[in-house]
C-alpha cells in the first residue's frame, strides 16, 4: 500500500517543542514527510487536570501497512518515553494515525480513519492548516467543513515559543 497517511503528534510533558520536533525526526524514517503543520497550544481535553499540550500534524508517504506503521508509531512513543499510566493523562508524546489514504481499517488494534478526529479541534486546525481539501472517507466531507462544523470550546492557538496558552 503507497499513499499519504496523517498523523498527530502531542505532548504535555518534558520539552514539548523538542519531543514534536524529535517525533517527526523518527517519523521520517518510515517515509516521506510531505508536510508538518505549525504547533499549536491545545487544552487538554476529557482528562482536564495536567498541562497544555502542543501538537501538530503530519502529512506522511509511506509504503507501509496500516498495522506494521501502528507498530512502527507505538515504538517510537515507548523509545521517547512514552508511559501509559492514566488514560488519556500526560505523555511525553502520543502518535496518532488519523487517515491513511482513502482506508477505513476496523480492527480490535487499529481504527482508521481515528475515531476521535471530527470531534477534536486540536487535530482539525493542524490538519486543515496542511490539508484543507482533504476528504474523510466515511464522512465525504472536506477537512475544513469538519472544522467548521465543530461545536465552540477546546482552545487551541497557534505556538509562539515563550508564550503559554494558560
Amino acid at each position: 500500500m503507497n499513499g499519504i497517511t496523517y498523523l498527530s503528534l502531542g505532548s504535555n510533558l518534558g520539552n514539548r517543542e523538542q519531543n514534536l520536533e524529535e517525533a517527526v525526526r523518527r517519523a521520517s524514517t518510515l517515509g516521506r514527510v510531505v508536510a508538518v503543520s505549525s504547533f499549536y497550544e491545545t487544552e487538554p481535553v476529557e482528562v482536564t487536570d495536567q498541562p497544555w499540550f502542543l501538537n501538530c500534524v503530519l502529512a506522511l508517504e509511506t509504503t507501509a501497512e496500516p498495522a506494521l506503521l501502528m507498530r512502527e508509531l507505538l515504538g517510537i512513543e515507548h523509545e521517547m518515553g512514552r508511559q501509559r499510566l492514566v488514560k488519556k493523562g500526560p505523555r511525553s508524546i502520543d502518535i496518532d494515525i488519523l487517515l491513511f489514504g482513502n482506508a477505513v481499517v476496523n480492527t480490535p488494534d487499529l481504527t482508521i480513519p481515528h475515531p476521535e478526529m471530527t470531534r477534536r479541534r486540536f487535530v482539525l486546525e493542524p490538519l486543515a492548516e496542511i490539508a484543507p481539501d482533504l476528504l474523510h472517507p466515511v464522512s465525504q466531507k472536506t477537512v475544513t467543513l469538519l472544522l467548521a462544523e465543530l461545536a465552540p470550546g477546546q482552545r487551541v492557538q497557534k505556538y509562539e515559543p515563550g508564550i503559554r496558552a494558560e
